[in-house]
């Protein structure tokens, strides 16, 4: 059994990898001392993967939205029960995810890590899709998708990716709609799982008190397939203006939501500069409206913000945009200030006392996200399928330079790719 070491000494962690024969590849991050265990399988498929070839019949085929979520929630549907209550049995708590890019399957236990990790790895390869079963779930999932359709923070952003994007399916909800989700069959389930559930484009991780070659063992006796799969991905043209310059609603919501973002069509990158790219924008919004900026403390202290306001860069496969708001009663008035702001950085540049505490406070950060098992999973995981080992973030922030973040102001806020989403409560 091959398997590769990668020392990371400056925040003194350590990744185990080995990779199957199908190509499935496996990681082991060790946590000495942890009582508890983490495990992940996950795929790369998600609410953005609509469109592909179908490796059958090698012709296009389309899918109706929110079938990568409905798909998640039927694996745990077994032909002899739920698996929820055989990892209840056995001390697990587990649960999955649906994102734009993958789907994630994991548990976490502090006693019975070999069973709780088999059960892992085989459920999620054995699917059981009937008419009946299939039927029985639309319902459950329609209630949810109108439980959340009514909710402000949800509403204002997927507005906000309605106002960036006019093609691209980021702009459409990970679950789908009452009418999508209406339109899926087993054929079709089992289409989208025949295809982006090949281990091939699948991986595992382990993050706690284990042994490695334990772990790897266990993978290589449960993943039986051999082969590899070519997927193909289709995704639509995208123009590299903005979709809508502002959207406004209205819902059920106590003070009006806001949130603008900056699309970014420079995606189509390696992995090294995608995760540079990542580390620079999300260094620049810290320095720009972070809790120590001057902006920050000028719009709170005149009641234009309050605790909700946040902000976040984004960059995936074929997307790229970042965000950033909360609550506010003068909408247009903080995005005046927060342009205003982008504009005097540009002219005058970044203060070095900025940048490195801004610097140092990530690198904090980053140090002490390996003290949360789950955080770092969910952070592997997200990273790893668009090409990024997450572990490589302190290196880059440490490279980083006060020139590299000039440039990316400078090529990411352009007020032409900029887009605002405002949601207002329901007058009376």
């Amino acid at each position: 059994m091959n398997i590769k070491k990668h020392n990371y000494d400056d925040i003194s962690e350590v990744l185990y990898e080995y990779e199957h024969k199908c190509g499935l590849k496996a990681f082991v991050i060790p946590k000495k001392g942890y009582k508890k265990i983490f495990a992940t399988f996950g795929t790369h498929y998600g609410s953005l993967n609509n469109i592909f070839i179908d490796p059958d019949t090698k012709k296009e085929i389309r899918v109706p939205d929110g079938i990568a979520h409905f798909l998640e929630h039927k694996l745990f549907e077994q032909k002899d029960g739920n698996v929820m209550d055989t990892f209840s049995k056995l001390g697990a708590n587990t649960n999955a995810y649906t994102g734009f890019a993958e789907t994630v399957y994991l548990f976490s236990c502090t006693n019975n890590f070999k069973e709780n990790f088999n059960t892992l790895l085989n459920f999620v390869q054995e699917p059981y899709l009937t008419e009946e079963n299939v039927e029985s779930e639309k319902g459950i999932i329609a209630q949810e998708i109108n439980m959340l359709k009514d909710s402000g923070t949800r509403v204002v952003f997927l507005n906000l990716l309605e106002g960036l994007y006019k093609n691209n399916p980021v702009k459409i909800d990970i679950g789908g709609t009452v009418e999508s989700i209406s339109k899926i069959t087993p054929e079709l389930l089992y289409k989208c799982y025949n295809t982006f559930y090949h281990p091939s484009n699948m991986m595992v991780l382990v993050v706690g008190d284990v042994d490695p070659n334990e772990v790897f063992e266990i993978v290589d006796k449960n993943i039986q397939v051999t082969d590899t799969l070519d997927i193909k991905r289709i995704y639509p043209d995208e123009p590299d203006e903005v979709n809508k310059k502002v959207v406004r609603d209205r819902k059920e919501i106590a003070r009006p939501l806001f949130l603008m973002g900056y699309k970014d069509n420079e995606v189509y990158i390696d992995g090294y500069d995608k995760l540079k790219k990542d580390v620079c924008i999300n260094l620049l919004l810290d320095i720009i409206m972070g809790n120590s900026s001057n902006l920050y403390s000028d719009m709170y202290s005149q009641g234009l913000i309050n605790t909700t306001f946040g902000y976040d860069y984004t960059i995936e496969e074929n997307y790229a945009f970042s965000n950033f708001g909360g609550e506010t009663d003068e909408p247009e008035k903080v995005k005046d200030m927060i342009l205003a702001e982008i504009e005097r950085i540009k002219r005058d540049g970044i203060k070095k006392e900025d940048f490195l505490r801004e610097k140092k406070s990530q690198i904090g950060d980053f140090i002490r996200e390996f003290e949360r098992i789950d955080t770092v999973s969910t952070t592997f995981i997200e990273n790893y399928f668009k090409g990024v080992i997450s572990l490589d973030f302190y290196r880059v922030l440490e490279e980083v330079t006060i020139e590299d973040l000039m440039y990316y102001l400078k090529e990411h806020f352009k007020e032409e790719r900029l887009a605002l989403s405002i949601v207002y409560p329901i007058e009376r």
